[in-house]
């Protein structure tokens, strides 16, 4: 059988790769098999769609908002009739079960819905004599060509965290995706053309490093956005922005959920099971380490655990709760840190290294793993493991939990489980973490306010989305205005006054 290749998408079609272009496999993870290669830019295939975007821009950014905003309504309506076929193209190449790929839509969907009022949004401000005969009035105007490189676990979410945004506030996008699942970038583009978006405003080009590279030091390039590792976020920060680019990088995280005794230990049990083993564990939002107030860590762990021995793992497409990991490499790694937990002394409670999943083929599974009696010193507490392996760390109270976390580098999300409002209050405002949830494992906020983290889960000082994506994705400028008046006429060299 002869497999696709999936080019890129450049000025409104989907282009073919260079006979000699270098490729890579794109496997279903769930069955191991190879379903279709995907193409790797070079410097000079991402210039074209970066002067692709750019020829684009002056159009796009001079086009009514009236306009913009119908396109938008007319891809979310698009979109809206073809979430299923979008959810499975995820599953397929990522290995989430269906609901959870359509899970993932949907929040997508809700950042497309938030642009919409991007007419709203935009408003500026105008002051009435400002001094005598004198106005002032404030306009956000568009930065131009937005890069977005994007993470494998949300190969549809994380991309429509970004340009829904860049593109109702008037600039072009080029779009980098994983070329682990390359395949919905081409799909959303290819949506967007049926939903009359002009050619150029939206580009997709498959790569590694030397794309990624050619984003961050291409001149016609005026912002970056990020979301991967730590160290990934930390260079493309660096190299963005010594490149005079604009960038948020948004890196790893060890998200925490700390258990007090008056807890109802089934909420957060239920809670942490869904938070740790949901996607594999292959979420920045995932809850990693649990920490857990002595008094109830016993009860807790045990109820964890029943939870977790009814999991069926399998074929995302087979009704199971949890799928396969991305790569048989990364399922390898993640298998490895348990035998480090293991050796270091940590109480294995279930092992997820023996396998039977609900599947064909050799694909890339672990079953949940639980370790208690973690300890701040093992590998499995200090690194982003990104698999489902979910750590228990035992604490004497809240001032013991509360100064774990904040002793933490990353500060992506975290929960807190309690019944006693003062408490929750209390961890709000005290904890350093970007993202809180009080009884939420996941806290994700709605698209109207900001997502990201603080610490090294963030390089830069802009979230994602809502208002301060809207402030990205746009500069301001302040307009002075006087018309003809005679009294003000003549010379002036003194430095002017409001007067």
């Amino acid at each position: 059988m002869t497999l696709q290749t999936l080019g890129h998408w450049i000025n409104g079609q989907e282009v073919a790769a260079p006979a000699d272009a270098r490729t890579l496999d794109v496997h279903n993870p769930a069955t191991g098999k190879v379903v279709r290669r995907v193409a790797l830019a070079d410097a000079d295939q991402v210039g074209e769609a970066v002067a692709a975007a750019a020829a684009a821009f002056p159009g796009w950014r001079d086009t009514a908002l009236s306009r913009r905003a119908a396109i938008l309504f007319r891809f979310r309506e698009l979109l809206n009739a073809r979430q299923p076929e979008l959810a499975a193209l995820i599953t397929e190449e990522h290995g989430k079960v269906l609901a959870d790929a359509m899970g993932e839509v949907s929040r997508g969907q809700e950042v497309v819905e938030f642009a919409c009022g991007m007419p709203h949004l935009l408003k500026g401000g105008f002051t009435e004599n400002a001094s005598t005969g004198v106005d002032v009035h404030s306009v956000r105007q568009p930065l131009g060509v937005s890069a977005i490189i994007s993470p494998f676990n949300f190969p549809a979410m994380v991309p429509m965290w970004f340009f829904p945004v860049a593109i109702a506030a008037g600039n072009t996008v080029v779009v980098k995706p994983s070329e682990k699942d390359p395949s919905p970038a081409n799909w959303l583009a290819a949506l967007w053309a049926e939903a009359g978006l002009p050619e150029g405003v939206f580009n997709v080009v498959h790569g590694d490093k030397e794309a990624v590279d050619a984003l961050l030091t291409d001149p016609q390039v005026a912002s970056v956005s990020f979301v991967g590792s730590t160290p990934v976020a930390r260079y493309v920060y660096e190299h963005g922005t010594a490149s005079g680019k604009r960038v948020q990088a948004l890196g790893g995280a060890k998200n925490h959920m700390l258990v007090l005794p008056d807890a109802d230990l089934d909420l957060a049990a239920d809670a942490a099971v869904s938070a740790g083993y949901g996607a594999a564990g292959e979420r920045c939002m995932a809850i990693s380490a649990v920490v857990a107030v002595d008094s109830i860590a016993d009860e807790l762990v045990a109820k964890i655990s029943e939870r977790t021995q009814g999991l069926r793992v399998g074929d995302g497409t087979r009704s199971c709760d949890m799928g396969p990991l991305i790569t048989a490499e990364h399922r390898d790694k993640v298998a490895a840190y348990v035998d480090a937990g293991e050796e270091a002394g940590a109480t294995l409670v279930l092992d997820g290294r023996s396998v039977d999943p609900d599947a064909e083929g050799d694909g890339f599974f672990l079953n949940p793993t639980l370790l208690d009696d973690v300890t701040p010193d093992m590998t499995v507490y200090t690194d982003e493991i990104f698999g489902p392996v979910l750590s228990v760390v035992r604490v004497e109270g809240y001032e013991e939990g509360l100064q774990l976390i904040n002793g933490n580098p990353y500060g992506n999300g975290t929960a807190i489980f309690t019944n006693d409002g003062g408490a929750a209050r209390r961890f709000q405002n005290e904890v350093e973490v970007g993202m809180i949830g009080i009884n939420v494992p996941i806290p994700v906020p709605m698209a109207y306010y900001s997502f990201g983290g603080w610490k090294n889960s963030l390089f830069g000082d802009s979230h994602a989305h809502g208002t301060e994506g809207v402030h990205f994705f746009t500069r301001g400028k302040v307009v002075t205005s006087r018309w003809l008046d005679p009294s003000h006429a003549g010379l002036q060299l003194g430095f002017p006054t409001n007067a």
